[in-house]
């Protein structure tokens, strides 16, 4: 009797695709709680207590604009304020002919429209996404009472009230005290933050994420002036661009510049 071939039956093999993670709006990393923020701790308004915060988060609604959206306009009412979890957004004012200048550039982790609402008075600025930007609004009314409760909340709001003060201060020195548009160049890259940790002795090193056009827009000139006065200072090696670090190379000549 023949044997018999013992056949396996062969196992259809399932091929399980990787997991993917999530895409989400503009590419941003979303931040979904004030508690759970990674970096909250290195920011001024968010350095809070815990408690503090999740009241914060409860009266905070937050949303993902791309860039060139609109937060709030000037001479509008003010509706409360914005939160930046992430992004930048410039500031700028409008004069009647149409001309605008940034007055300042808001980081990540700073608050917009704190001004008008704390006053009650329209928005001075118009608030604009320089980038995709994530954001928690919070309305005027629940924002006053949350200052009432807390004054280490509200001592926050004070330091960067003050913050805001001294760089307006500064835009008028761009604007108003410098005479040529070099000089207002060197003010500008003096007023620089210098990067932590740097050697006081050595060239000075800042970080510059603005373009030649927001430059212009903070110094009151054209983005071609501003492309033509940083040709000229790398030339006499005043300063070198290696992408978004900035080194003042001769800072002594940058403030003879100021000072003429």
């Amino acid at each position: 009797m023949p044997s018999r071939m013992l056949v396996i039956p062969r196992v259809k093999r399932r091929i399980i695709p990787p997991v993917m993670p999530a895409k989400t709006p503009y590419g941003l990393e979303v931040i979904d709680s004030c508690l759970n923020c990674p970096v909250h701790t290195e920011r001024l308004f968010c350095n809070l207590t815990p408690s503090v915060l999740a009241t914060l988060d409860s009266i905070s609604t937050s949303s993902l604009y791309p860039r060139g959206a609109i937060l709030f306009v000037e001479g509008q009412d003010p509706r409360g304020v914005f939160i930046l979890c992430s992004g930048r957004v410039k500031l700028t004012a409008t004069a009647a002919d149409g001309k605008s200048v940034i007055v300042r550039i808001a980081e990540a982790g700073e608050m917009v429209g704190l001004p008008g609402t704390i006053s009650g008075t329209p928005y001075e600025l118009t608030a604009e996404a320089l980038e995709p930007i994530q954001a928690n609004f919070i309305p005027r009314g629940e924002f006053l009472q949350f200052l009432r409760k807390h004054g280490e909340a509200a001592l926050k709001v004070a330091e960067m009230l003050s913050h805001i003060y001294h760089e307006m201060t500064q835009e008028v020195r761009y604007l108003g005290l410098a005479h040529t548009a070099a000089e207002k160049f060197a003010r500008f890259l003096l007023d620089l933050p210098s990067v932590a940790g740097h050697d006081a002795a050595g060239p000075v090193r800042a970080t510059l994420t603005l373009t030649h056009e927001e430059i212009a827009g903070m110094i009151g000139t054209s983005r071609e002036t501003v492309t033509r006065l940083f040709a000229s200072f790398k030339k006499n090696q005043l300063v070198e661009v290696h992408g978004s670090s900035l080194i003042i190379r001769n800072k002594a000549d940058l403030e003879e510049l100021v000072e003429r």
